[in-house]
């Protein structure tokens, strides 16, 4: 294939390689275009321009420890021993170190390409590129896989170029880097042009972000709180090193339900007035409720419901409903229904056993009784026993608002039937079912008083939870 013909195609395409598409958006945003597709010929060389300016003048700083070594740091993470960090770039002058990068940069003339094409888009590979080019990991999906004697993959230009650019598509920490991936084109798009501009502001001075990542998992929920649109794919979390110690690669997956399920929660007004509560439940002395959720986002979403559901049963013990009670049990039945997909009619026996133990307890209109109830959530068996005592009374001595018997045989099935796997859950269900019919009925018996004016101090936001509802990045 001739030079020619090559240039005949697009400059930039995407590929199934998650890294690639990363790097691939990085530059089509650095050549101000809204695509890989469609960014055109003079911004293609553009972005290659920057990024060879950049990575000179990252390399001329020459020391990673001093005040503007931060580039040159993050660098070795993705070009361990390459020409813009180089151990004997020490001892060079600067002419040769930034002619040495403008060659390294350079596309190869066509008289040297190999007889191979590239192995992620199939165009003409220009040579064969290692771990000075590629960052590499440890899972087969991503390491090299060439014949003995080759330097690594066959790669086309615009791929390789793709690599150059994905550090402005990460997060950088001097050490492992974070990347966003999603087969969702428009939240790629947005979300790594956000990740761009920010990076070349620190790209420009060398230094990082004054702003510490909390946890590695907020980043991505934040990329979701910042993305406007429905999300159509799940959303990967990439922590990976390219350095001399040892390639290494973390993969963390959230599938499409929960993801949009966070976007929206987090910006639609229906739902956002319940986020705030959700973070709270989440939150410890010593973490803020965003690395709470973000974590158990990727690693056990079901965990998500039972902190709910802890938070929500905080105060029984001294007769207190939540004010955010009814907010944050909306949004709990949304997470089991959309994203948990269980069984509507199963909710629905649930959320009548929850209205039935809130009409007796709102009934009896006691304190003293709401922290009975409190006290049998730990324990099935105490809770069983309680309920069933609760089924003999309400039979006994009806009380106004509780319609029949207080839990019906199916509910108990639910609950307690050891062939049932989620009995737990559907007991914490219920538990939110009862606190989200409380608050709605306004329970507030006399003897609860002298414990309200406590909870108010208890209750305030961690600050890096009400910067996350504002907005604002890490």
């Amino acid at each position: 294939m001739s030079e020619a013909q090559q240039d005949e195609r697009p400059s930039l395409t995407l590929t199934a390689h998650p890294l690639q598409r990363v790097g691939a958006y990085a530059l089509a945003s650095l050549g101000k275009a809204p695509s890989p597709e469609r960014l055109p010929t003079d911004g293609f060389d553009e972005a290659i321009k920057t990024l060879t300016k950049h990575a000179v003048s990252a390399a001329l700083v020459r020391d990673t420890k001093s005040e503007h070594g931060f580039w040159l740091k993050a660098s070795m993470s993705f070009f361990p021993n390459s020409k813009m960090n180089h151990p004997s770039n020490s001892k060079r002058d600067d002419e040769e170190i930034r002619t040495a990068i403008q060659m390294w940069r350079r596309k190869p003339e066509i008289g040297v390409w190999p007889e191979a094409a590239c192995v992620l888009c199939g165009r003409a590979a220009v040579g064969f590129y290692g771990k000075v080019d590629v960052p590499l990991a440890e899972s087969h999906l991503y390491r090299n896989s060439t014949p003995r004697g080759h330097l690594g993959m066959a790669l086309c230009w615009p791929c390789l170029c793709s690599f150059y650019a994905l550090p402005y598509g990460c997060h950088m920490t001097g050490g492992p880097s974070i990347a966003l991936h999603s087969w969702d084109e428009r939240f790629m798009a947005r979300t790594v042009s956000r990740r761009v501009e920010r990076n070349r502001q620190l790209i420009a001075i060398g230094r990082p972000d004054s702003q510490a990542i909390l946890a590695k998992e907020v980043v991505a929920l934040q990329a979701l709180r910042h993305h406007e649109d429905r999300l159509t794919a799940g959303v990967d979390l990439l922590v990976f090193s390219n350095n001399n110690q040892g390639q290494t690669l973390e993969i963390q997956s959230m599938d499409q339900p929960l993801a949009e399920w966070l976007r929206r929660s987090a910006r639609q007004p229906s739902r956002r007035q319940g986020f705030p509560a959700l973070l709270r439940a989440h939150s410890t002395s010593g973490r803020p409720g965003i690395v709470g959720l973000a974590r158990n986002a990727f690693r056990s979403p079901e965990l998500i419901v039972g902190a709910c559901a802890h938070y929500l049963a905080g105060h029984l013990h001294r007769g207190v409903i939540r004010a955010d009670a009814a907010d944050l049990a909306e949004l709990t039945f949304s997470l089991v229904t959309e994203v948990m997909r269980m069984n509507q009619k199963e909710i629905d026996e649930i959320k009548a056993a929850g209205a039935q133990v809130a009409a007796w307890l709102a009934a009896e209109n006691s304190a003293g009784k709401l922290r009975e109830f409190n006290a049998t959530l730990k324990d099935q068996k105490r809770m069983r026993h309680w309920l069933m005592r609760r089924n003999v009374d309400a039979l006994l001595s009806p009380v106004p608002g509780v319609d029949g018997p207080l839990i019906t045989d199916d509910q108990f099935q639910l609950l307690f039937d050891p062939e049932v796997e989620q009995a737990w859950f559907h007991r914490q269900l219920m538990v939110v079912s009862v606190v989200r019919q409380l608050h709605e009925r306004g329970f507030a018996p006399a003897d609860r008083a002298e414990v309200v004016a406590d909870l108010a101090a208890e209750e305030e936001d961690n600050p890096d939870d009400i910067a996350y509802m504002k907005g604002e990045e890490s």
